[in-house]
């Protein structure tokens, strides 16, 4: 129900925004590479799809805000040893439909600095070993509303398309942290998202 009401309230902003000023819209794509903090599995092994849409407007010459709507992978990932197949995996698979607010910095020409904050809410989860999806009494809930501030970096590839590089770890756990793991500490007690994300963005020229 709250998705149903989000997601339509976000775009018509979204749209109000590109009619009420000047601005820049259009399509974004990438990857995600992930971890969850507090898994005890460390790396980013675990790939994922980033797909949207994005509007931004000039606030002075070299300073921009804008926003997004975008469908985002997101979770975990056991490593195996290549000569240890007999090693149990472990998946953790989120999807997330993320609303990032950001401003940006242009440092030059080409190149610029963003940094912002993304609520995301959860629409899918699962958790997969050597068997499949985890048995329901094995399954731990996860929670709906995720928070990751981030920091990353753009740089105009052509005129219409830029990449994106960002770094975003989250502020609100995603889960409390499961079995006997838990402790009294806030940071320690839970687990948090942790995505590095690569993205095209391909600028529909709207407005220009």
């Amino acid at each position: 129900m709250i998705k149903r009401i989000i997601i339509p309230v976000v775009v018509l902003l979204m749209a109000h925004v590109a009619v009420a000023q000047r601005f820049d819209a259009g399509l974004l794509a990438g990857f995600n590479a992930s971890q969850v903090e507090g898994d005890n599995f460390k790396g980013y092994h675990k790939p994922g799809i980033l797909a949207g849409i994005f509007v931004q407007t000039d606030i002075i010459p070299t300073v921009f805000a804008g926003m997004e709507i975008k469908y985002s992978q997101k979770g975990s990932r056991k490593r195996l040893p290549p000569k240890q197949p007999e090693v149990e995996k472990y998946i953790m698979r989120l999807g997330y439909i993320d609303l990032p607010l950001f401003i940006g910095f242009r440092t030059n020409n080409r190149g610029a600095v963003v940094a912002g904050v993304s609520a995301g809410y959860l629409v899918h989860s699962g958790e997969y070993d050597n068997y499949g999806l985890f048995q329901p009494q094995d399954q731990h809930e996860f929670n709906s509303f995720d928070l990751q501030p981030f920091l990353g970096f753009q740089f105009d590839v052509l005129d219409e398309v830029k990449l994106d590089l960002r770094f975003a770890l989250s502020v609100l756990p995603i889960r409390g942290q499961p079995g006997d793991d838990a402790t009294t500490s806030y940071w320690l007690n839970n687990q948090f998202n942790n995505v590095i994300s690569l993205a095209l963005y391909y600028n529909l020229g709207v407005n220009r």
